[in-house]
């Protein structure tokens, strides 16, 4: 069974259009951030890799072992910025890597293949910011 949502998709939405748009205040900013990663974690349900996006939150997703204590052994965390960047589709996980904007730690830790996300293009579609696609292999 899929984790519940606990940001309001409509407000998710609403809130990735508005950073898409380049409007968003800080609390959009956390909306959209919660939003995303639920969404991942809905697209990739699991316990194997934990993606931190501090201040605005953290989840794990991706099916493989669990971890039960201390720090998860596959990790991801980046900036709230980077995060959306990468949900919507405006940036590509080998750019932010290779930037160091993406610190991924762990055998299953590229998550590339899972981004952007659905919805986040979606948002940001709707916004009027058509994201450009991804190049390939990330």
């Amino acid at each position: 069974m899929p984790p519940r949502r606990r940001t309001d998709p409509v407000s998710g939405r609403a809130a990735v259009g508005v950073w898409a748009r380049g409007e968003a205040e800080r609390k959009d900013v956390t909306t959209a951030v919660r939003f995303t990663l639920e969404e991942l974690a809905e697209v990739a349900p699991g316990n194997s890799v934990e993606v931190r996006v501090p201040p605005a939150g953290a989840v794990q997703a991706v099916a493989g072992p669990r971890h039960t204590r201390g720090t998860p052994p596959n990790v991801v965390e980046t900036d709230p910025e980077t995060w959306l960047g990468l949900a919507t589709g405006t940036l590509t996980w080998a750019d932010v890597v290779a930037d160091g904007r993406v610190r991924a730690s762990g055998d299953r830790s590229d998550i590339s293949h899972l981004l952007p996300l659905t919805a986040g293009r979606r948002a940001a579609s709707a916004a009027g910011a058509e994201p450009e696609p991804p190049a390939a292999g990330g």
